[in-house]
């Protein structure tokens, strides 16, 4: 099905982990929206949106007759609230938001369906430093989750877009596509034509960023396309000035699911784990340049340390509400009994407390 009960402990740590990530945005002047789960398709699915129509859930709105969907990703929804609801705020602007997804299961990943996300995008600039500040933020947010050994893998989607789209066509497009995306060295030589080198030596260039960078300028890509490989040149250098210690690799060759990007892309990874933890990149919000990073808030807990339990005291009916302040500030939960005449250490036990209340102070049990 791909749709599940979040159990107290998950639903806790869903929860602290989104406050976590939220935080950080926040105090670098991300300012929270929060857009509509259910909207028309002809808005949610119009212009970038266009390229997620095949991942969502569509219905018939009974009082307009109307198709609507269910968002399969909030990264449009941003971009409109921005040209329509913001426009005269001003630019950059810097908007955050957290909340839930409905996507069609793709093969592989039929169990993906409801996804959590938390997000930011920087809206108005459209410079190396814009994408810098959004990937810093992105590996403070991990960091403030404790993971560690955060990887950043930078793109150029369309790079190789725009080599497929302007010279395949047919049958031969789509071995290419295949083979590209299953990095098949053998069968894109024998279908990429007259760019089959070019793009064999982009393969090649996958790596760590300074060796990608080395090997790309070796590569004569036409010149429509230098103006994009000077800039994900630029935006990996100003990166590693604003975040050094965070791991940076290259991969000019990725492209699959990046079709309304239209600049550098980022995938963040942390290297002891294999899942991906987040995505985003450079794209149009309507009439505007837009960066934004979304990340993943159950693939990070499942990378993160453990957040610690919530203790849990049980205390009397009735207890002074200065009483029930000093504990909660100390960090417990309190779980009241309902019965003056309850046997609180009973209680305690059998309603998974760790603490009870006794001669005014919590006492473990």
């Amino acid at each position: 099905m791909g749709f599940v009960d979040l159990l107290p402990q998950e639903a806790e740590a869903e929860a602290r982990g989104i406050a976590k990530v939220m935080a950080v945005f926040g105090r670098h002047g991300y300012e929270r929206v929060r857009p509509p789960l259910l909207e028309f398709e002809s808005s949610l699915l119009s212009g970038a949106g266009e390229a997620l129509s095949e991942q969502s859930f569509r219905m018939l709105d009974p009082s307009s007759h109307r198709m609507m969907a269910l968002r399969p990703d909030m990264t449009t929804q941003i971009a409109r609230i921005a040209e329509v609801r913001l426009k005269d705020l001003p630019r950059p602007l810097r908007l955050s938001y957290s909340g839930d997804c409905v996507v069609i299961g793709t093969p592989g990943r039929e169990g993906e369906r409801q996804i959590a996300q938390a997000g930011i995008e920087l809206i108005g600039p459209d410079s190396a430093q814009a994408d810098a500040e959004v990937i810093a933020l992105g590996a403070e947010a991990l960091q403030a989750m404790g993971i560690e050994h955060i990887s950043f893998d930078l793109s150029m989607p369309v790079l190789v877009w725009t080599l497929i789209d302007e010279s395949f066509a047919g049958t031969v497009r789509d071995n290419l596509i295949h083979a590209l995306d299953r990095r098949d060295a053998a069968a894109v030589a024998e279908q990429g034509g007259e760019l089959a080198d070019l793009f064999l030596g982009m393969m090649n260039a996958a790596g760590p960023a300074e060796r990608a960078l080395e090997l790309l300028d070796t590569l004569t890509f036409p010149e429509r396309l230098k103006g994009h490989v000077a800039r994900l040149k630029e935006t990996v250098r100003a990166v590693l000035r604003r975040v050094p210690e965070v791991h940076v690799t290259v991969d000019p060759i990725d492209f699959r699911g990046w079709r309304y990007h239209t600049g550098v892309c980022m995938t963040v990874f942390a290297l002891h784990c294999r899942e991906e933890l987040g995505r985003g990149g450079r794209y149009r919000a309507g009439a505007e340049d837009a960066c934004g990073l979304t990340l993943h808030p159950q693939a990070l807990l499942r990378v993160a340390p453990p957040l610690s339990k919530t203790l849990r005291c049980m205390v009397p009916a009735g207890l002074s509400k200065k009483d029930l302040s000093s504990l909660h500030e100390a960090g417990y939960a309190t779980v009241a009994a309902l019965d003056d005449e309850a046997d609180l250490k009973e209680s305690a036990r059998h309603l998974r407390c760790s603490h009870i209340w006794q001669d005014g102070v919590a006492v473990a049990l």
